[in-house]
């Protein structure tokens, strides 16, 4: 179960990744280039350049990277959600970027297993740049094969976000902790005309906040197993559908949220149509000001004979990390300067204060001007933590997984064909 990107592939395409994949002179650097580009440009293939949180941040990183660089450009080659696919086009025709920012998630799970992109655990150690990472953070990049797919950067809290002002309005006398609590609350919603929870039954946050739904009777072992195979046939995980469908069927959930995406879902939560949602810090940093003074953020609330002491919320270390390519290999004395130079505690902080990200480096920023990110960050035993399964869910399965969710979200779905729809989407990869 691999990314559609093969060594038959690269083979074919003559890439002679091989040799390129080996860790060069930490001193020297080869006089190849990438294909597209001169010798003294870095190509940088991003997600950040655009809309995205940071993008603001980064930009202005760029422009005082060439300030004290002048004889380094770096060219920032910019896609969305097709990164991914784009990068291993480009890679097939060997006119890959140098360094990739994305983050570690179904095609890109595979990428140094097939050598297209390579080992960065020797840079980190040669540019004396491990003990920057948080220890989870390494963890998490670090494959199978001890291989560290990338230099960590991004990371992301997931907790719950709940408008108290609407609770209020609904006549919801605390934030809810038990599924009891959230279907009361959502009955006392609905009778006001608000959307109890809001979510991307569609995409990939309904997929999350299902999976972290199902792990309320998992432990992370247990949920590692559960996702890196796709058998849901156990006690634990048939319990934790069950209780997802108990929720969606009492009405807990968005009216047709298996058609809403995580824009929609955005939507109704800052514009106050909908009192609740699973939100990523990212999401939380562009809650309105208006909205998010009056918000407060937790877990996702148990049920009884639950495997976690309190409500649960997301961590993960994988949101983005610099990759970087064979072709980046070549030029890895323009490569290290510029990792130097976004490794700086400096630069790690201003993503922090400036654009209310979560990291993956050691920092003692704080997001003083997103409250509802620095509200996550501070959130301490009163919540517990379950696996963002990213890094477990093989990477063909992964949009079928998403599929599955969205039938999933559909009320009337019984716990079998929930529990089918996962299973056949793991069967299909």
């Amino acid at each position: 179960m691999r990314s559609s990107l093969t060594r038959r592939d690269l083979l074919a395409a003559g890439s002679g990744l091989a040799a390129a994949a080996a860790l060069p002179a930490l001193s020297g650097c080869s006089s190849l280039a990438s294909a597209d580009s001169a010798p003294d440009t870095l190509v940088v293939h991003t997600q950040l350049g655009t809309t995205a949180p940071g993008s603001p941040t980064y930009l202005a990183a760029v422009d005082l990277f060439h300030e004290e660089n002048p004889g380094i450009k770096v060219k920032n080659l910019v896609n969305s959600d097709d990164l991914a696919q784009v990068y291993e086009t480009s890679r097939l025709a060997r006119k890959e970027a140098d360094v990739v920012m994305v983050n570690l998630y179904d095609k890109t799970l595979a990428w140094t297993d097939v050598d297209a992109t390579v080992d960065v655990g020797p840079y980190l150690d040669a540019w004396g740049l491990r003990e920057r990472v948080l220890p989870a953070a390494l963890a998490d990049w670090t494959d199978d094969e001890g291989r560290v797919r990338a230099f960590p950067y991004f990371a992301t809290n997931w907790p719950v976000a709940y408008n108290r002002a609407l609770l209020d309005r609904a006549g919801v006398d605390s934030i809810p902790t038990t599924g009891d609590q959230l279907i009361a609350a959502a009955r006392k919603l609905r009778a006001k005309g608000l959307a109890p929870v809001t979510v991307g039954g569609n995409d990939w946050t309904g997929q999350k906040l299902m999976a972290q739904i199902i792990q309320t009777f998992l432990s992370q072992d247990e949920a590692r197993h559960v996702y890196s195979t796709g058998d849901f046939g156990g006690r634990g995980a048939r319990r934790g559908i069950e209780y997802f469908t108990h929720l969606r069927d009492a009405g807990v959930f968005a009216d047709k949220a298996q058609g809403l995406t995580s824009d929609s879902m955005n939507t109704q939560f800052n514009t106050e149509e909908a009192a609740i949602q699973s939100a990523m810090s990212s999401a939380l940093a562009k809650v309105p000001d208006e909205v998010a003074h009056h918000t407060e953020v937790g877990g996702w609330p148990l049920a009884d004979g639950a495997a976690h002491e309190g409500p649960t919320v997301i961590r993960a270390f994988t949101l983005i990390g610099f990759w970087i390519s064979p072709n980046g290999v070549r030029k890895i004395e323009q490569v290290e300067k510029f990792l130097r130079f976004m490794y700086r505690p400096e630069i790690v902080a201003r993503f922090v204060t400036e654009s209310g990200r979560d990291m993956a480096l050691r920092t003692d920023a704080v997001s003083t001007g997103f409250p509802l990110v620095g509200a996550a960050q501070r959130l301490g035993p009163e919540v517990s933590q379950v696996l963002l399964p990213d890094v477990y869910v093989p990477p063909a399965a992964a949009q079928s997984l998403i599929t599955a969710t969205s039938t999933s979200f559909t009320r009337g779905t019984t716990v079998a064909q929930v529990r089918a729809a996962l299973e056949s989407a793991y069967r299909s990869a």
